[in-house]
């Protein structure tokens, strides 16, 4: 049983550490790119950045009300992850068609997957949600145990 709770224990901080590696990267990368043009593109910027903190919340305390926190921002990532994918294939809809008017049917949809915008780019946000989503799945604060990830937290 230790055994277990041991691997559950180092499973949960390698989920923790993933997550927390993937928000950094992913700030970074959104701000280096100057993903800044209007609501919608720093709308990624302002969650991760938000995740971060809620993140190092549950690292150092979690609590019931810390982890339903961040299962809320990761329903927000997975949602602004399938918004995003939405957002870049229209942008390359619409670079298709003003590069080449004649464009249409399923050679424009071709060449707006292939386009300059990468369409999967926001897909990052949605597999940062399911990593913090797992994270917090039966985590053990939410029968009692609000001790910090660092210490064996499963005992």
């Amino acid at each position: 049983m230790l055994a277990q709770r041991t691997t559950l224990t180092l499973l949960r901080i390698a989920l923790l550490a993933i997550l927390l590696i993937g928000l950094a990267g992913i700030e970074v990368e959104l701000v280096l790119i100057k993903h800044t043009e209007g609501i919608w593109e720093l709308t990624p910027i302002l969650l991760v950045a938000l995740a971060i903190l809620i993140v190092a919340w549950c690292a150092l305390r979690p609590t019931p009300i810390g982890l339903r926190a961040l299962q809320s921002m990761m329903f927000l990532f997975l949602l602004n992850g399938v918004a995003g994918v939405f957002i870049h294939f229209r942008a390359n809809v619409s670079w298709e068609r003003e590069s080449n008017p004649s464009l249409g049917g399923s050679e424009l949809y071709m060449k707006a997957l292939m386009g300059a915008t990468p369409l999967l780019a926001p897909g990052t946000m949605i597999q940062l949600g399911l990593v913090g989503l797992a994270f917090a799945f039966r985590h053990p604060a939410f029968s009692g145990s609000s001790q910090s990830i660092l210490s064996n937290e499963e005992t």
